[in-house]
C-alpha cells in the first residue's frame, strides 16, 4: 500500500506520494481498462501514430538518409509523452464521468495550450539534439562516405570494426538523454491537462521529484515502456496501434498515483 511523503511540492500541485515498487503493473491494468472502455478512440489514436511512423520512415528512405531511421525511432520515446496527450484526456474524462469522443480527446490540448506547447517545444529540442548527436556519432565512427543502401546497411555495419565502439558510445549518450527526458516528462503532461493553472516548469519539477522519490518503481515503469514500445516497433510500427494507447492511459494513472490532490 502506498503512503504519502511529507514533502510539499507547491500549493498548486500538491504532495508526492511514495508508491510500491510493483505499482506500474497496476497502471497497465487500469490503462487496459480505459482502452477497452474507449476502444474506437484509443485504437484510432494508435493507428494515426503508426501511420505517422510509416510516413517518417518513407521520407527518410527517399531522402537517402536511411541511417537516420534508427535514431528517429529512438527519438519517438522522447516525443511520445506529448503525442499521447489526447489519451490522457480520454482517461481524465472517463474518470470524471464525462462523455468522450475523438474530437474531445484531441481538444484536450486546449485545456492548457500554452504550457503544453512549451513542454512540446522542450521535448522537440531534446529530440532534435539527440538526432544531431546520433548523426555526428555515425559520421565520426563510420565516416561521411559510409552510405550503403537500406538493405545493405545492417551487414555493412556488422562488418565494420567501428560497430562496437559506436554502440557503446551511442548507447551511453542515449541513456543519459533518455533518463533526463523520462524524469521531465513522466507525469508532467498529464498534470498540465489536469491542472490548467500549472506552468510547464512546475509540472516538470514535480515530475522530476516524483521520479526521484520513487526511483525503483519509476525505473520499472521506464523499463516496461521501453520493452513494450520496442516490441511494438519491431513489426514496422504496427504494435503501436495497441501499445501507444495502453501506455498513454496507464501514464494518466501513474500521475494520479504519484501526485496527491
Amino acid at each position: 500500500m502506498s503512503t504519502e511523503t511529507t514533502a510539499v511540492v507547491t500549493p498548486i500541485t500538491g504532495r508526492i506520494r511514495r508508491i510500491a515498487t510493483d505499482r506500474p503493473w497496476t497502471w497497465l491494468t487500469l490503462g487496459w481498462r480505459d482502452m477497452m472502455a474507449n476502444k474506437a478512440i484509443s485504437l484510432a489514436y494508435g493507428a494515426v501514430l503508426t501511420l505517422a511512423g510509416w510516413v517518417l520512415a518513407l521520407l527518410l528512405f527517399e531522402m537517402g538518409t536511411a541511417w537516420a531511421i534508427l535514431p528517429a525511432t529512438a527519438g519517438f520515446f522522447i516525443m511520445a509523452p506529448i503525442l499521447a496527450a489526447g489519451l490522457y484526456e480520454v482517461s481524465r474524462r472517463r474518470e470524471a464521468g464525462e462523455a468522450v469522443t475523438l474530437a474531445e480527446a484531441v481538444a484536450g490540448f486546449r485545456r492548457n495550450p500554452t504550457q503544453i506547447a512549451m513542454m512540446g517545444v522542450t521535448l522537440l529540442v531534446l529530440h532534435l539534439f539527440w538526432t544531431r548527436i546520433a548523426g555526428l556519432l555515425f559520421a565520426l565512427f563510420f565516416g561521411i562516405n559510409f552510405a550503403p543502401s537500406l538493405g545493405q546497411l545492417p551487414l555493412a555495419m556488422l562488418q565494420s570494426e567501428q560497430l562496437l565502439p559506436f554502440l557503446v558510445v551511442g548507447t551511453g549518450f542515449g541513456f543519459v538523454l533518455a533518463s533526463v527526458t523520462f524524469a521531465v516528462a513522466a507525469i508532467s503532461i498529464p498534470m498540465l491537462l489536469d491542472k490548467p493553472e500549472v506552468s510547464f516548469l512546475e509540472a516538470a519539477t514535480v515530475s522530476i521529484q516524483a521520479v526521484m522519490e520513487n526511483w525503483r518503481a519509476m525505473a520499472l515503469w521506464a523499463g516496461l515502456i521501453v520493452v513494450f514500445t520496442g516490441l511494438a516497433l519491431v513489426p514496422f510500427f504496427l504494435g503501436l496501434v495497441i501499445v501507444m494507447p495502453l501506455i498513454g492511459h496507464a501514464t494518466w494513472h501513474a500521475y494520479k498515483d504519484l501526485v496527491a490532490r
